[in-house]
């Protein structure tokens, strides 16, 4: 049985190293186990320098190492990400959050606040 598991997730990967585009959407939104970080990185050095790879994420580079809870790992990966690579860095509000406000379905209190704002009122991150 866990030779079939295996031979399944090693196809799985072999498709998702060979497709010309792949887009991972909120990286970090959920933690990740040990075995989920490898995996990544597996599918990552798969691609690496053979296909593209849009990736989103709302973690900064510096939270990466917690955020596959391995700091060795998370440089890894990264490396392969960032080589080769155009970073768009986009700061503001959510849109999601924006367009709530705007409705009305959303007061301003209920909103995150940024990390200028936190230490304007001398608030701790």
């Amino acid at each position: 049985m866990k030779a079939k598991l295996v031979n399944r997730l090693e196809r799985q990967l072999q498709q998702l190293s060979y497709a010309r585009g792949l887009i991972l959407d909120e990286i970090g939104y959920l933690p990740m186990t040990s075995e989920e970080a490898s995996l990544f990185f597996r599918l990552l050095n798969r691609r690496y320098e053979k296909a593209s790879i849009i990736l989103t994420s709302n973690k900064g580079f510096a939270d990466w190492g917690e955020m596959f809870g391995d700091n060795v790992l998370a440089t890894a990966i990264l490396d392969r990400l960032l080589h080769h690579s155009t970073t768009l860095n986009i700061k503001g509000e959510s849109y999601q959050l924006k367009e709530k406000r705007k409705v009305g379905a959303l007061t301003k209190s209920a909103t995150p606040i940024s990390e200028d704002e936190m230490a304007e009122s001398g608030q701790q991150k």
